[in-house]
């Protein structure tokens, strides 16, 4: 039953009580609108008790209910606003026009149904209770909190002190209270209409097993196409337009993975530096998507948009998955601003110091961590993914840093409530799950903790073909674990090969084209005096640092890159590409480029020969992939014999070959100096079923690769069946051939496949 708010005015004015009481100044007014029934702008409003669920502000055909969950408070004020010209992007300086009380409140959540309202109405919330950061509590009236359930949010935030809870400067620090009005320099909230003609849309559902995935930023994509209209680059609608989608179509793509779409915050510091929050891992609203990427202005037009941009994806079969942020928000550590969950409940939302709840605890880096432990905090992330997958079309997230979610008390749990919630809802289970298996706590490294029917970023696979491909000793026992889909690591706990995901390179770090032009991270435009992004690169610049025009330099380079492209093609697992690494795509050294919202970021267009070639080597070795079941198994390799119909008993479902020919025995593993290894697939492996549950073949593969500095020898294995083996690719040289002789040669850094032809 819901209970009526106290109606003490007191509780309005001037913060709770508690042993922080002495240290606080009390609140100004910050306008002199009263708590009932308002009037202004939009006229009278009537106030309705309203409905606990859903969270957020709902329209539904007649009028508006507003649901908002805080424990702690003791009052809360829903203020509505109305933007010059009704301009989104004026939203910050927007006129506030009404301030009333909701006055139900339903196991915690501050409930008012207003018949009066309608889409587009800007909103925000001023919420009541005690301001006692030493109990961890930061209630503030005086700043304007965004709704965490907001479907989409207009205007730009202006920084200014006022934004902060506390008075910068002041000796107490965050112990001080701030009265300022925040109101003009915070987003505002937008009620918006769900309704949309999604007309036939399906969700492609590809397998995993034949799934590729393309990382890519929505702005970064197309800010230099030039076959994108100008007034769509950087959008959705122009990520979703006709030459990205063909461009993705020709690489055999079948789903994009966007960098972070949900709105997020522009840290002070960088805008102070002129550089901006590029890649955007610093969240605002769970539920809203990015207003910077859309093309128009109309309220919630970046609704409209986005799923615009999702419907002409899934035309072409291209999935659509989020790089998600639940692991913390852009409120930062207790000396960052008010904007939304910390002055809404601080103490239910962020996990603080058990010892020192003014302090957070933090797992992020980025000063906070959501805090899952608490039901309705998890309620949050866990009705975003629904929202997503239900209401905007998507098909699977990357969750980032996502240990975080997992850490109950400190340690990581792999049975923590956030997996099995995630497990057991009918709609989440739906969706793709994919995990960066790793956060800046203790144990943070997780990769092949996650349960069944997670993904991972499997970051062992990126760093051995790294290691490999530019000549370190002793990884070849490593590169075969990892060509055969890192059983190593996700073969126990019921998985399936689709737990790895393999790549190279992604958006933090180098490029595939600066992996083999720098050794040395050149991150001096980011203005932190390269101290930031890692200084382990795994790279190599195979003998200039830099941009060269030695053309033997430029070989090698180019050669190396067709190794590593091949070898992701190649190998068991699902393969994530790095946007606009299949045409050479640089940052200048740059492995951060996190606040570069410019050249350094961009993917550029314009091809030369030898980024053409690239190109084209990369559609080819996808092709093959696509093509040949063999290369992308379900199951997990077991080294058996095969005695299945038609199958050669005498050859087992993988083979490792030394160069002459022979199986490796354990010795040869142990060997440090080897960087020659034979991969022997045959066609019968293949696990794939048709829709009639017949087993589908493949045909029979030779992968031998050479991450050594001199060229070898290598026997072609004799197969029972007659036959002749055909060179398919070749890292050293372009085109096809047949091997009519016993022995091959294999150039240094080079990877060849060849295919068996029965006679």
């Amino acid at each position: 039953m819901a209970d009526p708010v106290a109606r003490d005015e007191h509780a309005l004015s001037t913060p709770g009580s508690g042993r922080a009481a002495s240290r606080r100044k009390p609140l100004r007014p910050s306008t002199g609108l009263s708590a009932g029934v308002a009037t202004g702008g939009v006229g009278d409003l009537r106030l309705w008790p309203g409905k606990p669920y859903p969270l957020g502000a709902t329209w539904d055909g007649e009028g508006v209910n507003f649901a908002l969950f805080s424990e702690h408070a003791t009052a809360v004020e829903l203020c509505l606003f109305e933007a010059p010209g009704a301009e989104p992007a004026s939203a910050g300086k927007a006129r506030e026009t009404s301030r009333i009380r909701l006055r139900e409140r339903t196991h915690g959540i501050w409930h008012g149904y207003l018949p009066d309202l309608r889409p587009g109405q800007l909103y925000g919330y001023r919420v009541h209770g005690p301001y006692e950061p030493l109990a961890g509590q930061r209630f503030n009236p005086a700043k304007l909190v965004i709704d965490p359930y907001a479907r989409a949010i207009a205007g730009p935030m202006r920084w200014d002190d006022a934004l902060f809870g506390y008075t910068l400067g002041d000796p107490q620090g965050d112990l001080s209270l701030d009265g300022r009005d925040s109101a003009p320099f915070v987003p505002k909230a937008v009620v918006i209409e769900s309704a949309f003609t999604w007309g036939d849309d399906r969700p492609p559902r590809t397998p995993w097993n034949q799934t590729l995935i393309y990382e890519c930023h929505v702005r970064g994509m197309t800010m230099r196409h030039p076959e994108v209209s100008p007034a769509l680059r950087g959008t959705y609608l122009g990520l979703a337009s006709e030459p990205i989608i063909d461009h993705l179509l020709s690489l055999g793509v079948t789903a994009v993975e966007l960098m972070p779409v949900h709105q997020f915050v522009v840290e002070r510091h960088l805008l102070e530096r002129g550089l901006t929050n590029y890649w955007g891992y610093h969240s605002l609203g769970f539920f809203a998507p990015e207003a910077r990427y859309a093309s128009g202005s109309a309220p919630g037009a970046q609704v409209t948009e986005f799923k615009t941009m999702v419907k002409r994806f899934h035309k072409a079969g291209i999935e659509v998955i989020l790089d998600v942020v639940y692991n913390h928000t852009g409120e930062g550590d207790h000396r960052g601003p008010t904007l939304s969950l910390r002055g809404i409940d601080n103490a239910s939302y962020y996990r603080l110091d058990p010892q020192q709840p003014r302090y957070y605890t933090d797992f992020t880096g980025c000063g906070n961590s959501l805090n899952v432990q608490h039901p309705r905090t998890l309620q949050l992330i866990t009705d975003s993914l629904r929202y997503w997958i239900q209401e905007m079309h998507v098909d699977g997230f990357r969750f980032d840093l996502a240990p975080v979610l997992a850490r109950e008390l400190h340690e990581v749990n792999r049975l923590a409530r956030f997996f099995a919630i995630c497990q057991q809802d009918p709609v989440i289970t739906q969706a793709k799950l994919i995990a960066e298996p790793w956060d800046l706590g203790a144990d943070g490294y997780q990769v092949g903790n996650f349960p069944a029917g997670w993904a991972e970023w499997n970051g062992k696979y990126r760093d051995a073909l790294r290691r490999f491909w530019r000549g370190d000793a002793g990884q070849v026992p490593e590169l075969a674990c990892r060509l055969s889909g890192s059983s190593d690591v996700f073969g126990r706990g019921r998985r399936h090969m689709f737990g790895s995901i393999n790549f190279v390179t992604c958006h933090d770090g180098f490029t595939l084209h600066d992996l083999v032009t720098y050794e040395q991270k050149h991150n001096d435009a980011n203005g932190e005096n390269n101290h930031d992004g890692t200084n382990d690169n795994l790279s190599r610049n195979w003998g200039h640092e830099g941009e060269t025009d030695d053309p033997a330099v430029n070989a090698r380079r180019d050669q190396i890159k067709r190794a590593l492209m091949a070898t992701l093609a190649f190998s068991q697992g699902v393969p994530m590409l790095a946007a606009g690494d299949e045409i050479g795509r640089t940052q200048r050294g740059n492995n951060n480029a996190y606040c570069q919202d410019n050249e350094i970021s961009w993917v550029d267009w314009t091809l030369d020969e030898r980024k053409a070639a690239l190109l084209e080597f990369t559609r080819r070795v996808f092709e093959i992939r696509r093509d040949n079941p063999v290369l992308r198994r379900r199951g997990f390799f077991h080294g058996v014999r095969l005695n299945g119909e038609g199958a050669d008993d005498q050859e087992k479902d993988i083979t490792w070959l030394r160069p002459d020919g022979g199986e490796l025995t354990q010795g040869d593993w142990q060997d440090p100096g080897r960087h020659v290894l034979g991969m022997l697939i045959p066609g019968e492996a293949a696990d794939e079923v048709d829709e009639r549950g017949r087993a589908i073949t493949g045909n029979t593969l030779l992968l031998v690769v050479n991450g050594g500095e001199h060229p070898c020898s290598f026997r072609l294995p004799i197969l029972r069946r007659p036959g002749l083996w055909r060179e398919v690719v070749n890292t050293s040289r372009p085109g096809k051939r047949f091997v009519e002789i016993a022995e091959m040669s294999v150039p240094a850094h080079t990877l060849i496949l060849l295919e068996y032809e029965v006679d």
